[in-house]
Protein backbone atom coordinates (compact mmCIF):
# COMPACT_ATOMS: atom_id res chain seq x y z
CA UNK A 1 0.00 0.00 0.00
CA UNK A 2 1.20 3.73 -0.68
CA UNK A 3 0.06 6.28 2.28
CA UNK A 4 -0.12 10.12 1.52
CA UNK A 5 3.53 10.83 2.06
CA UNK A 6 4.21 7.22 3.29
CA UNK A 7 6.33 4.41 2.20
CA UNK A 8 5.41 1.90 -0.38
CA UNK A 9 5.02 -1.38 1.18
CA UNK A 10 3.79 -3.45 3.80
CA UNK A 11 4.02 -3.92 7.84
CA UNK A 12 5.67 -7.07 9.15
CA UNK A 13 5.09 -7.89 12.53
CA UNK A 14 7.42 -10.13 14.57
CA UNK A 15 6.39 -11.71 17.62
CA UNK A 16 3.98 -13.95 19.80
CA UNK A 17 0.60 -16.06 18.95
CA UNK A 18 -0.81 -17.31 21.76
CA UNK A 19 -4.29 -18.91 22.60
CA UNK A 20 -5.81 -16.73 25.57
CA UNK A 21 -8.22 -17.98 28.13
CA UNK A 22 -9.99 -14.68 29.57
CA UNK A 23 -11.89 -15.59 32.43
CA UNK A 24 -13.95 -12.32 33.63
CA UNK A 25 -14.51 -12.57 37.86
CA UNK A 26 -17.07 -10.54 39.71
CA UNK A 27 -15.80 -9.45 43.05
CA UNK A 28 -12.35 -11.09 44.25
CA UNK A 29 -11.07 -14.26 43.92
CA UNK A 30 -11.56 -16.79 46.69
CA UNK A 31 -8.95 -18.76 47.87
CA UNK A 32 -9.20 -22.14 47.84
CA UNK A 33 -13.05 -22.29 45.90
CA UNK A 34 -14.85 -21.31 43.05
CA UNK A 35 -15.21 -18.20 41.94
CA UNK A 36 -17.57 -17.19 39.23
CA UNK A 37 -16.23 -16.13 36.15
CA UNK A 38 -17.52 -15.73 32.29
CA UNK A 39 -14.88 -17.98 30.52
CA UNK A 40 -13.68 -17.28 26.62
CA UNK A 41 -11.56 -18.60 24.81
CA UNK A 42 -9.75 -16.40 22.20
CA UNK A 43 -6.61 -15.94 19.72
CA UNK A 44 -4.17 -13.56 21.04
CA UNK A 45 -0.19 -12.91 21.59
CA UNK A 46 1.03 -9.02 21.79
CA UNK A 47 2.54 -9.36 18.15
CA UNK A 48 -0.51 -10.81 16.97
CA UNK A 49 -3.06 -8.71 18.15
CA UNK A 50 -1.06 -5.88 17.02
CA UNK A 51 -0.93 -7.11 13.26
CA UNK A 52 -4.81 -7.84 13.53
CA UNK A 53 -5.48 -3.84 14.42
CA UNK A 54 -3.21 -2.59 12.11
CA UNK A 55 -4.64 -4.79 9.30
CA UNK A 56 -8.23 -2.88 10.05
CA UNK A 57 -7.15 0.62 8.13
CA UNK A 58 -8.17 0.28 4.70
CA UNK A 59 -5.30 -0.70 2.01
CA UNK A 60 -2.61 -2.06 5.01
CA UNK A 61 -0.82 -4.69 3.95
CA UNK A 62 0.45 -6.72 7.26
CA UNK A 63 2.34 -9.98 7.52
CA UNK A 64 2.92 -12.21 10.52
CA UNK A 65 6.13 -14.34 11.79
CA UNK A 66 5.67 -16.08 14.92
CA UNK A 67 5.70 -19.66 16.07
CA UNK A 68 3.27 -22.11 17.32
CA UNK A 69 2.65 -25.93 18.46
CA UNK A 70 1.08 -28.49 16.16
CA UNK A 71 -1.65 -28.64 18.82
CA UNK A 72 -3.36 -25.16 17.10
CA UNK A 73 -1.87 -24.07 14.33
CA UNK A 74 -4.53 -24.16 11.71
CA UNK A 75 -6.71 -22.23 13.86
CA UNK A 76 -4.70 -19.73 14.71
CA UNK A 77 -3.59 -19.55 11.22
CA UNK A 78 -7.59 -19.34 10.24
CA UNK A 79 -7.97 -16.74 12.89
CA UNK A 80 -5.15 -14.67 11.41
CA UNK A 81 -6.38 -15.01 7.79
CA UNK A 82 -9.97 -14.12 8.83
CA UNK A 83 -8.68 -11.08 10.26
CA UNK A 84 -6.74 -10.09 7.05
CA UNK A 85 -3.44 -10.83 7.79
CA UNK A 86 -0.76 -12.92 6.18
CA UNK A 87 0.46 -15.31 8.44
CA UNK A 88 3.88 -16.59 8.19
CA UNK A 89 3.59 -19.09 11.00
CA UNK A 90 6.46 -22.00 12.24
CA UNK A 91 4.98 -25.02 13.40
CA UNK A 92 7.45 -25.69 16.74
CA UNK A 93 7.02 -29.92 16.47
CA UNK A 94 8.03 -29.84 20.22
CA UNK A 95 6.09 -27.27 22.23
CA UNK A 96 2.69 -26.65 22.21
CA UNK A 97 1.77 -23.12 21.46
CA UNK A 98 1.66 -20.32 24.15
CA UNK A 99 -1.22 -20.34 26.77
CA UNK A 100 -2.20 -17.25 28.75
CA UNK A 101 -5.20 -17.21 31.70
CA UNK A 102 -6.18 -13.16 31.62
CA UNK A 103 -7.80 -13.02 34.89
CA UNK A 104 -10.19 -9.71 34.66
CA UNK A 105 -11.82 -7.82 37.33
CA UNK A 106 -15.23 -7.32 35.91
CA UNK A 107 -15.10 -4.22 37.96
CA UNK A 108 -15.19 -0.63 36.34
CA UNK A 109 -11.19 -0.66 35.84
CA UNK A 110 -11.37 -4.31 33.98
CA UNK A 111 -7.96 -4.58 34.99
CA UNK A 112 -6.29 -8.20 34.50
CA UNK A 113 -3.34 -10.14 35.43
CA UNK A 114 -2.24 -12.74 33.36
CA UNK A 115 -0.45 -16.00 34.12
CA UNK A 116 1.57 -16.59 31.16
CA UNK A 117 3.27 -19.89 29.29
CA UNK A 118 5.39 -18.87 26.72
CA UNK A 119 5.30 -22.44 24.63
CA UNK A 120 6.43 -22.20 20.96
CA UNK A 121 6.33 -18.11 20.99
CA UNK A 122 9.90 -18.48 22.82
CA UNK A 123 11.42 -20.44 20.35
CA UNK A 124 11.36 -18.81 17.45
CA UNK A 125 14.71 -17.83 16.53
CA UNK A 126 17.60 -17.17 14.07
CA UNK A 127 17.11 -19.84 11.76
CA UNK A 128 13.21 -18.70 11.28
CA UNK A 129 14.35 -15.08 9.98
CA UNK A 130 15.33 -14.59 6.44
CA UNK A 131 16.06 -11.01 4.59
CA UNK A 132 13.69 -12.23 2.00
CA UNK A 133 11.03 -11.98 4.85
CA UNK A 134 11.83 -8.16 4.29
CA UNK A 135 10.84 -8.28 0.18
CA UNK A 136 8.24 -5.47 -0.08
CA UNK A 137 7.97 -4.30 3.24
CA UNK A 138 8.48 -0.71 4.29
CA UNK A 139 7.93 -1.42 7.97
CA UNK A 140 8.96 -4.06 10.59
CA UNK A 141 7.60 -4.38 14.19
CA UNK A 142 9.02 -6.51 16.94
CA UNK A 143 7.28 -7.73 20.19
CA UNK A 144 8.82 -6.81 23.13
CA UNK A 145 8.30 -10.83 24.28
CA UNK A 146 10.93 -11.33 21.90
CA UNK A 147 13.66 -9.64 24.14
CA UNK A 148 13.02 -12.50 26.87
CA UNK A 149 14.61 -15.86 25.71
CA UNK A 150 17.60 -16.62 24.39
CA UNK A 151 16.77 -18.10 20.89
CA UNK A 152 14.30 -15.09 20.57
CA UNK A 153 17.04 -12.44 20.83
CA UNK A 154 19.11 -13.85 18.11
CA UNK A 155 16.26 -13.42 15.94
CA UNK A 156 16.08 -9.78 17.59
CA UNK A 157 19.43 -9.30 16.21
CA UNK A 158 19.53 -10.24 12.70
CA UNK A 159 15.99 -9.01 11.39
CA UNK A 160 17.45 -5.50 12.92
CA UNK A 161 20.53 -6.07 11.12
CA UNK A 162 18.75 -6.83 8.28
CA UNK A 163 15.85 -4.16 8.63
CA UNK A 164 18.80 -1.58 8.95
CA UNK A 165 20.82 -2.83 5.81
CA UNK A 166 17.62 -2.30 3.31
CA UNK A 167 16.64 1.26 5.31
CA UNK A 168 13.64 -0.54 6.73
CA UNK A 169 12.60 1.56 10.21
CA UNK A 170 11.76 -0.83 13.36
CA UNK A 171 9.43 -0.72 16.05
CA UNK A 172 9.74 -2.17 19.51
CA UNK A 173 6.44 -2.39 22.09
CA UNK A 174 8.60 -3.71 25.67
CA UNK A 175 5.22 -5.66 26.14
CA UNK A 176 6.04 -6.51 30.34
CA UNK A 177 7.18 -4.64 32.73
CA UNK A 178 7.65 -7.78 34.80
CA UNK A 179 9.84 -9.61 32.02
CA UNK A 180 11.82 -6.23 31.42
CA UNK A 181 12.82 -6.00 35.39
CA UNK A 182 13.90 -9.39 35.05
CA UNK A 183 16.12 -8.95 31.70
CA UNK A 184 17.22 -6.22 33.16
CA UNK A 185 16.64 -2.31 31.75
CA UNK A 186 20.43 -2.11 30.50
CA UNK A 187 20.37 -5.35 28.74
CA UNK A 188 17.02 -4.06 26.94
CA UNK A 189 18.31 -1.16 25.98
CA UNK A 190 21.22 -2.36 24.67
CA UNK A 191 19.29 -4.97 22.63
CA UNK A 192 17.32 -2.10 21.64
CA UNK A 193 19.83 -0.25 19.82
CA UNK A 194 19.25 0.83 16.24
CA UNK A 195 15.55 0.61 16.82
CA UNK A 196 13.52 3.81 15.25
CA UNK A 197 10.00 3.47 17.01
CA UNK A 198 9.19 2.51 21.22
CA UNK A 199 6.03 2.29 22.42
CA UNK A 200 6.26 1.44 26.29
CA UNK A 201 3.05 1.69 28.50
CA UNK A 202 3.66 4.21 31.03
CA UNK A 203 5.02 1.61 33.40
CA UNK A 204 7.52 0.54 30.83
CA UNK A 205 9.16 3.83 29.95
CA UNK A 206 9.59 4.77 34.24
CA UNK A 207 11.11 1.25 34.26
CA UNK A 208 13.72 1.79 31.80
CA UNK A 209 14.58 5.10 33.16
CA UNK A 210 14.24 5.06 36.60
CA UNK A 211 12.04 8.22 36.40
CA UNK A 212 8.63 8.38 38.40
CA UNK A 213 7.06 11.51 35.72
CA UNK A 214 5.88 9.67 32.85
CA UNK A 215 6.85 12.77 30.87
CA UNK A 216 10.43 13.16 32.08
CA UNK A 217 10.68 9.30 31.07
CA UNK A 218 9.21 10.05 27.47
CA UNK A 219 11.62 12.94 27.32
CA UNK A 220 14.76 10.88 28.51
CA UNK A 221 13.91 7.66 25.71
CA UNK A 222 13.66 10.13 23.05
CA UNK A 223 17.52 10.85 23.68
CA UNK A 224 17.64 7.12 23.01
CA UNK A 225 15.20 6.78 20.20
CA UNK A 226 14.31 8.71 17.63
CA UNK A 227 10.38 8.19 18.26
CA UNK A 228 9.25 7.41 21.78
CA UNK A 229 5.60 7.09 22.11
CA UNK A 230 4.32 6.17 25.56
CA UNK A 231 1.12 4.65 26.21
CA UNK A 232 -1.05 6.16 29.19
CA UNK A 233 -4.03 4.17 29.22
CA UNK A 234 -6.92 6.45 29.76
CA UNK A 235 -4.41 9.68 30.16
CA UNK A 236 -4.04 9.27 26.72
CA UNK A 237 -0.16 9.23 25.03
CA UNK A 238 3.02 10.82 24.93
CA UNK A 239 4.87 11.48 22.33
CA UNK A 240 8.29 12.38 22.40
CA UNK A 241 11.17 13.30 20.15
CA UNK A 242 14.87 14.66 20.76
CA UNK A 243 14.70 14.94 24.46
CA UNK A 244 11.31 16.21 24.69
CA UNK A 245 7.82 16.08 24.71
CA UNK A 246 6.51 17.21 21.57
CA UNK A 247 2.65 16.26 22.09
CA UNK A 248 0.30 15.18 24.22
CA UNK A 249 -2.46 12.95 22.74
CA UNK A 250 -6.17 12.53 24.82
CA UNK A 251 -7.72 9.59 25.23
CA UNK A 252 -11.37 8.29 24.14
CA UNK A 253 -13.90 8.10 27.36
CA UNK A 254 -14.86 4.73 27.49
CA UNK A 255 -16.39 2.17 29.64
CA UNK A 256 -13.94 -0.64 29.95
CA UNK A 257 -15.22 -3.99 29.87
CA UNK A 258 -11.89 -6.40 29.29
CA UNK A 259 -8.59 -3.86 28.79
CA UNK A 260 -6.35 -7.39 27.34
CA UNK A 261 -4.80 -6.01 24.50
CA UNK A 262 -5.73 -2.21 24.54
CA UNK A 263 -1.59 -1.29 24.17
CA UNK A 264 -1.52 -3.72 21.37
CA UNK A 265 -4.56 -2.08 19.86
CA UNK A 266 -3.24 1.21 20.24
CA UNK A 267 0.13 0.00 18.74
CA UNK A 268 -1.47 -1.61 15.49
CA UNK A 269 -3.63 1.47 14.42
CA UNK A 270 -0.15 3.91 15.03
CA UNK A 271 2.16 2.17 12.90
CA UNK A 272 -0.90 1.71 10.02
CA UNK A 273 -1.37 5.33 10.42
CA UNK A 274 2.24 6.18 10.65
CA UNK A 275 2.61 3.71 7.69
CA UNK A 276 -0.07 5.61 5.14
CA UNK A 277 2.68 8.22 6.37
CA UNK A 278 0.71 10.03 9.16
CA UNK A 279 2.25 12.40 11.33
CA UNK A 280 3.47 10.80 14.95
CA UNK A 281 0.99 13.18 16.89
CA UNK A 282 -1.94 12.04 14.49
CA UNK A 283 -1.10 8.48 14.51
CA UNK A 284 -0.82 8.53 18.22
CA UNK A 285 -4.54 10.03 18.03
CA UNK A 286 -5.74 6.88 15.95
CA UNK A 287 -3.99 4.65 18.52
CA UNK A 288 -5.91 6.56 21.37
CA UNK A 289 -9.15 5.43 19.26
CA UNK A 290 -8.12 1.70 18.93
CA UNK A 291 -7.60 1.57 22.17
CA UNK A 292 -10.85 2.67 23.69
CA UNK A 293 -12.53 0.21 21.04
CA UNK A 294 -10.23 -2.89 22.52
CA UNK A 295 -11.53 -2.08 26.08
CA UNK A 296 -15.02 -2.20 25.18
CA UNK A 297 -14.68 -6.26 24.04
CA UNK A 298 -13.58 -9.46 25.47
CA UNK A 299 -10.18 -10.84 24.43
CA UNK A 300 -7.23 -8.28 22.70
CA UNK A 301 -8.25 -8.75 19.13
CA UNK A 302 -10.46 -6.70 16.81
CA UNK A 303 -13.97 -8.36 16.19
CA UNK A 304 -14.06 -9.59 12.50
CA UNK A 305 -16.77 -11.31 10.71
CA UNK A 306 -15.31 -14.36 9.93
CA UNK A 307 -13.56 -14.92 13.02
CA UNK A 308 -14.98 -17.61 15.31
CA UNK A 309 -13.45 -17.47 18.99
CA UNK A 310 -14.66 -21.03 19.80
CA UNK A 311 -10.39 -22.67 20.73
CA UNK A 312 -8.93 -24.80 18.63
CA UNK A 313 -10.92 -27.73 17.61
CA UNK A 314 -9.23 -31.33 18.11
CA UNK A 315 -9.76 -31.96 14.57
CA UNK A 316 -7.60 -29.20 13.24
CA UNK A 317 -4.64 -30.81 11.11
CA UNK A 318 -2.00 -28.23 12.06
CA UNK A 319 0.21 -27.23 9.06
CA UNK A 320 2.73 -24.29 8.22
CA UNK A 321 2.68 -22.12 4.79
CA UNK A 322 5.75 -21.30 3.40
CA UNK A 323 8.09 -20.43 5.90
CA UNK A 324 11.72 -21.33 7.28
CA UNK A 325 11.88 -25.15 8.31
CA UNK A 326 10.31 -26.07 11.78
CA UNK A 327 13.06 -27.42 14.18
CA UNK A 328 13.45 -30.74 14.63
Amino acid sequence: MTGAGGAEGALLVVGDVITDVVARHHGPLAPGTDTAAAVRTVPGGAGANVACWAVRRAGTEVRFLGRVGADSAAWHERELVASGVRPLLVVDPRAPTGTVICLVDAAASAERTFLTDSGASLRLDADDWSPALLDGVARLHLSGYLFFSEPCRALVSVAVESARARGVPVSVDPASVGFLAELGVNRFLSLAEGVDVLLPSRDEARLLTGLPDTADAAAKLSRLFPLVVVKQGEAGALVARSGAVRARVPAQATTPVDTTGAGDAFTGAFLAALLAGGRPEEAAAEGCRAGAQAVQQVGGRPRTRDAKALGPKAADTPHAPDTPDAKA
